[in-house]
């Protein structure tokens, strides 16, 4: 870190509190002095307009009760048990009479597996998503149903909730075979609760039951729900990633078809979701429910060119990952997905006479997408595996399409052995870019702000594909912000980058943070979201090169009490001793007795069993127990560790502060594939060290771990395991300054983020600039969370009269400003 120029006040120390780095903070109304010189006549590195882009997965319900504006859930009976335990064909439905959901030769094609038989008289109703189907006053709605009728058959259909009716119902004449049949509503009035009910006045067969609205996001047949879409557009990303993630690299590699028995939990694939949506396939989806396909390929692509970003879509490499880790070995197999991959290229770009451009004409859209990379693979845990597969991908590619860019990845961490590997290989294979993954700690991403620095600049470019510091309060996103000034000033190595993931239903969720939050009615920008749109909407075509001075800082020893815990595993622990740095006993316990030392702070089930602390919870997660003093340092632990049944292995941890704030060394995590020891702070937790290795099931292993003051060294069975340093300093004063081109404004960018303003003297190095400047400023509280009916992190903007060669700006404390300066 520079630290050039020292220039500072009393309250200059206090930065970051967490993991005993810093002193308590000082007031806000205290002041840092600190100093920014720009050199407007050095050329820095030249930022491309895709800089910055989202990433979309079908995760936290995104896409089907999300992105996707159908109104009915499991519209076409397809929900299974392969989706979630708790599933059935009739999830979210409900039958008033006699209706069953068949699986037979009658249906309505063979990639639709089930329909509805309706008795006559009988009629079934639709709970749609959250607290039901939402409809708004004056708005219209367009309903369309697969029915198989007698001749005569009378479908009803109405909406309402229960006040009432939300519309006037509606009469379809159903008969014959198979046919699609519409109508349309206009709301009565404004409802999140409403019930779709189809009513059947003789015997029907029922499918694909769906309710869409008709103001949807630009293109009524592209279907998606306009104040999500709108969102995605505001931010003008310069790429969409899709769909995946997981979807792409878990499951079955197969295809849905009568050869592989419908096979349900596939890899996200294609072909599956093009065509009519009434014949693309169903899938389970890894995050636990049904994906249904009405928001595929074509529509992914539509999005982007709606809203002129470049799409960049992903594709299984037939290595999965997200914890199952299995190479698949069938070269046959292996040869179909790479044809499919060409095949996808084609669909975008080919022309009409092409086999797959024609089918893309056919959707609605003759004209190329013009695709320029497609990404092979995501989060490999296998990365010699993986890149074997990955090199036939890109020979192919290349060989037909030589100007489309195949983009690779590093593995699912910010380093490890895994991370090593990979780079490697994909350095020694001259690949074109490499997607790095790493979800974090807020301290993590403030102290790594120079990560790309010394990255070589003649190896592949990086994809920074998918990031985030675990949490939607302001201070992640003020933490994500310092770093992403780092990722501008290496805009010739970073050439693309998106926080992830985009979207979450606020009743589904599996994973957050998320940078859009959402329900059946409402949605609303969280704080990243308000730091990744500022950074989108003011890149800059250059980085002008800058220094700035940094805020000093007093590093103390590690400190805190010891833990115990487990993570899907049982697992008993004995003859735990801690000593001081001259031998000193600081704790002894054989569990001869009691338990009476430790405090329980976590889930699982503990208790004293044969002389040893055993933990019998085979399901629970993060069950941590301690003992001792948070103000402990340089010390000794040494820990029996046995694991009796379970996933993983086991979890011995130091330096515990509270539930947040901890190290612990996971031996055998990751499903008992590789230890690591990992930092929580604030919950969040970075990996500081990893390697690859398994625990044994019934083996005793002697765990010592010396910690001399921010030093650690692990021992396993006496022999040194690893060690490391934490003592990186979390720097929360950051910038970075850009040049837009096309205005000639300068964008100066800065980060605070600490309790205590920065009075910063900034030297434009004798560039000629007007004397007002344009100003974004985001400030909030650090734990502000914005909601769906309150948001405190909103950009305010102003101006500044003050501007000169030289001149003094003060930024508030936990902020980031974004200063626009044109030039005379």
């Amino acid at each position: 870190m520079s630290r050039t120029r020292w220039r500072f006040g009393l309250a200059a120390t206090a930065f970051l509190v967490t993991a005993g780095l810093m002193p308590a903070p000082a007031h806000a109304e205290d002041t840092a002095d600190y100093a920014i010189t720009v050199d407007p006549t050095a050329k820095g590195a030249k930022i491309d307009d895709t800089m910055y882009g989202v990433f979309f997965e079908d995760i936290n319900r995104a896409a089907d009760g999300g992105l996707y504006a159908e109104l009915v859930q499991n519209r076409s009976f397809e929900y299974s048990t392969d989706d979630n335990r708790s599933y059935t064909p009739l999830t979210s439905w409900t039958v008033d009479g006699t209706g069953q959901v068949v699986n037979d030769d009658g249906r309505l094609n063979a990639r639709n597996r089930n329909y509805l038989s309706l008795a006559a008289g009988s009629a079934v109703t639709n709970a749609g998503y959250n607290t039901g189907v939402h409809v708004e006053e004056g708005k219209k709605y367009d309903f369309s149903v697969w029915a198989r009728a007698e001749s005569g058959t009378a479908l009803t259909v109405s909406l309402q909730d229960a006040d009432g009716s939300l519309a006037t119902a509606r009469r379809v004449a159903a008969k014959g075979g198979w046919a699609k049949y519409k109508a349309t509503f206009t709301a009565t009035r404004t409802s999140s609760n409403g019930r779709l009910t189809v009513a059947s006045s003789a015997a029907a067969a029922l499918d694909m039951v769906s309710l869409f609205p008709r103001d949807t996001y630009k293109h009524q047949a592209n279907g998606l729900r306009k104040d999500l879409a709108e969102k995605i557009a505001a931010l003008h990303p310069g790429f969409v990633r899709f769909p995946g993630g997981c979807l792409v690299n878990t499951g079955s590699m197969e295809d849905y078809s009568e050869a592989s028995d419908w096979q349900r939990k596939r890899s996200y694939q294609w072909k599956d979701t093009i065509g009519p949506v009434e014949e693309r396939a169903t899938n389970s989806n890894v995050w636990g429910y049904n994906q249904s396909y009405g928001l595929g390929y074509y529509e992914y692509f539509r999005l982007s060119e709606d809203i002129g970003a470049m799409p960049l879509p992903v594709v299984p490499a037939l290595v999965t990952g997200c914890g199952q880790n299995q190479a698949v070995d069938d070269d046959a197999l292996l040869k179909r997905h790479i044809q499919d991959t060409l095949d996808l290229i084609e669909f975008a770009n080919g022309p009409v006479t092409s086999t797959w451009g024609k089918k893309r004409a056919r959707m609605g859209h003759p004209k190329p997408f013009h695709l320029t990379h497609i990404e092979v693979g995501n989060e490999e845990n296998l990365p010699v595996e993986f890149f074997a597969r990955f090199k036939e991908f890109r020979a192919a590619i290349a060989a037909k399409y030589p100007d489309i860019t195949v983009i690779s990845n590093s593995g699912p961490d910010d380093a490890g052995s895994t991370f090593d590997t990979a780079w490697q290989l994909n350095k020694d294979a001259k690949v074109d870019m490499v997607d790095e993954h790493y979800y974090n700690s807020t301290q993590w991403f403030l102290q790594n702000n120079d990560r790309y620095d010394s990255y070589d600049r003649g190896g592949p470019k990086v994809f920074l594909g998918e990031y985030a510091s675990r949490g939607n309060a302001f201070k992640n996103g003020l933490a994500e912000a310092a770093f992403m000034t780092g990722l501008e000033r290496n805009a010739d190595v970073v050439k693309l980058a998106s926080y992830a993931p985009l979207f979450a239903n606020e009743d589904y969720v599996q994973w957050q943070p998320d940078l859009v939050w959402f329900n059946n009615h409402a949605s609303w920008n969280s704080a990243n979201y308000e730091v990744q749109k500022l950074f989108m909407t003011n890149v800059g075509d250059r980085v002008v090169p800058s220094a700035a001075t940094g805020t000093p800082s007093l590093t103390g020893p590690i400190a805190g009490a010891v833990g115990l815990s487990t993570w899907a595993t049982t697992a008993a622990y004995d003859d735990v001793k801690v000593t001081d740095a001259d031998g000193n006993a600081l704790l002894s316990d054989d569990f001869s007795g009691d338990a009476s030392q430790w405090t329980h702070t976590g889930g699982g089930s503990w208790s004293v069993q044969d002389g040893q602390y055993v933990q019998t919870d085979v399901a629970a997660e993060n069950t941590m127990v301690s003992a001792g003093d948070t103000k402990w340092h340089d010390y000794d632990l040494h820990v029996k560790a046995t694991k009796k049944s379970g996933k993983e292995g086991f979890l011995v941890a130091f330096g515990v502060k509270d539930t947040g704030n901890y190290y612990w060394w996971n031996l055998g995590g990751w499903n008992n594939t590789q230890s690591a020891v990992e930092q929580a702070v604030d919950g969040g937790k970075s990996t500081l060290i990893s390697k690859a290795g398994s625990v044994e099931t019934g083996r005793a292993y002697d765990i010592d771990i010396k910690v001399r003051g921010r030093q650690v060294t692990l021992y396993l069975d006496g022999q040194e395991w690893g060690s490391f340093t934490d003592d990186k300093p979390a720097e929360p004063f950051r910038q970075v300054v850009t040049k837009d081109k096309k205005t000639g404004d300068l964008i100066v960018k800065v980060v605070n983020a600490q309790s205590t303003a920065a009075r910063t003297a900034i030297d434009l190095g004798g560039a000629k600039v007007a004397s007002k400047a344009r100003v974004t400023t985001l400030t909030a509280d650090p734990d502000a969370v914005n909601s769906e009916t309150e948001t405190p992190v909103t950009p305010v903007k102003s101006t500044f009269d003050g501007v000169a060669r030289e001149f003094t700006y003060t930024f508030p404390a936990n902020s980031i400003t974004f200063l626009r300066i044109g030039q005379r």
